[in-house]
């Protein structure tokens, strides 16, 4: 196993380990309990879950991985703070995307060699690449774990 293959491995063991841990939480609360604020005056587990779908969403089109699948959702969960739109999809609808979302994921990132992850992603310029080498598409991945930790920290809050 060569050094970048090694590091693909431990953020990507980490980035799935997250994901199973966020999975069970989100089946474990009910949609009543999603519809909760996370503390007052924050934001409600319906919209975090919005969010994490978005996001990660997003990560298709920074790692030239294929278009989003849930465009529509952007301006709801990313631009838009919660409460701000008044019609989002029902939790229900979040919840099978969000699952069909931990099935092509998976398959979509795995495409990619170790190599490949050392490349620059879609955000960075190739003038500021050669700058900043560490814009590559592994950071994608390590900033998306840092925010899906924070957000599964709330997430178990909700189930009180």
């Amino acid at each position: 196993m060569t050094n970048n293959e090694l590091l693909v491995k431990m953020i990507f063991d980490r980035w799935y380990t997250l994901l199973k841990n966020c999975d069970a939480i989100i089946d474990n609360v009910s949609d009543e309990q999603l519809q909760k604020e996370i503390a007052p005056g924050k934001n409600r587990g319906v919209y975090l879950l919005g969010h994490l779908v978005a996001v990660h969403d997003d990560m298709l089109i920074l790692l030239q991985l294929g278009e989003k699948e849930h465009a529509e959702l952007f301006e709801l969960f990313v631009k838009s703070p919660d409460r701000a739109v008044e019609n989002i999809p029902p939790v229900q609808e979040l919840r099978m995307m969000w699952k069909q979302q931990l099935k092509s994921l998976p398959t979509k990132l795995d495409s990619l060699s170790a190599d490949d992850w050392f490349e620059k992603h879609t955000a960075v310029s190739d003038e500021d690449f050669i700058k900043e080498p560490h814009r590559n598409k592994l950071n994608i991945i390590i900033t998306r774990t840092t925010h899906l930790a924070y957000h599964v920290g709330q997430l178990a809050l909700l189930k009180k």
